[in-house]
């Protein structure tokens, strides 16, 4: 038996859970893990709150990735007693998710453990974090450099936009972090940021070509936001786009793509080969030591999640929330 967040739909309406199963309610997979952290992340609260159609199929368990020990093994890729980790692949939408203290899932979608993290590390990290590192790395093989100039990050106090933040700074980059969060300023200030702009500066209908202000940029935002950070890049950069916090459109101009160069290069973080999965894992485990978590990280337990998951869809959490599944 296992406990784990159960969401359901049917005549009673829309509902999420803590409950209880047996192991044999996971059907799918070859390798069984017991789950020790998932995260909860913007689509986990989607899902949990029903505020979107994030779930494809019901019942469902949310969580988008996950961090544990392999109980059972039908495959010589893991073996029992290995700890592994999962982003993505519609786990926690399509397929039973990581906020469960179980989880029954395809090998080809977990990447061992970095030896060098810990399993509560990693899941600080989660899938914010390896976003921010794929955005990162697509950034640096489009060219960028950190004496190139500055690297917005827009969102710079949700999970991916915090790590932005905090990897770019370590990277040597000079960070503008562009959020609407007045009292965040510190935190912010702490994670890395040189410089910090009101969100507002980016959030409305803006010209096609704009004054050039950065070498690069990382975007959760889309929209007008996406649209005049585009406008904004300098000759020759990039911007890796991940989000849609603002809107799934992009009301730009083709200007800065033909006039000045600029890259838009999307991110995605679900079906990432295992190459890249292992190459930003690597990078992450590198960069960030155990204490570096501290000011990103909350720890919360399942029944927590539910309540928790409103609040970050309101902008009332900051940084990264890790559920210990356990607790």
């Amino acid at each position: 038996m296992f406990n784990c967040l159960l969401i359901e739909k049917d005549a009673q309406g829309y509902r999420t859970t803590v409950t209880e199963r047996a192991d044999d309610y996971l059907l799918e997979g070859n390798v069984l893990v017991k789950v020790l952290y998932s995260t909860l992340n913007y689509k986990d609260a989607l899902a949990i709150t029903g505020k979107a159609p994030v779930i494809r199929n019901f019942p469902m368990i949310p969580g988008i990735d996950f961090v544990g020990i392999v109980e059972e093994s039908e495959t010589e890729d893991f073996k029992v007693g290995d700890q592994v980790l999962l982003n993505g692949f519609g786990v926690g939408e399509k397929h039973m998710g990581g906020l469960s203290q179980k989880a029954k899932v395809s090998s080809d979608w977990l990447i061992p453990l970095p030896k060098n993290i810990s399993p509560l590390q990693s899941m600080s990290i989660g899938t914010a974090g390896y976003t921010a590192m794929l955005c990162i790395l697509a950034l640096e093989k489009n060219g960028l450099t950190p004496d190139m100039g500055k690297v917005l990050v827009t969102g710079a106090t949700g999970g991916v936009g915090s790590f932005a933040v905090k990897l770019l700074s370590l990277m040597g980059y000079q960070v503008v972090a562009s959020t609407g969060s007045a009292q965040q300023h510190n935190y912010l200030t702490n994670l890395g940021a040189t410089e910090i702009i009101d969100r507002a500066e980016l959030s409305s209908p803006g010209k096609p070509l704009m004054k050039e202000q950065w070498a690069g940029a990382v975007d959760s935002i889309g929209s007008h936001t996406l649209a005049n950070v585009c406008a904004s890049i300098q000759y020759g950069g990039a911007v890796a786009a991940c989000g849609l916090a603002q809107g799934m459109d992009l009301p730009a101009s083709v200007a800065p793509f033909i006039l000045r160069g600029v890259s838009l290069l999307g991110i995605d973080s679900v079906m990432r080969s295992k190459e890249d999965r292992v190459a930003a894992w690597k990078k992450l485990s590198e960069l960030l030591p155990e204490n570096e978590m501290q000011t990103i990280a909350q720890v919360i337990g399942l029944t927590a999640s539910i309540e928790v998951a409103d609040k970050l869809l309101k902008g009332e959490v900051t940084g990264r929330v890790v559920v210990d599944v356990n607790k």
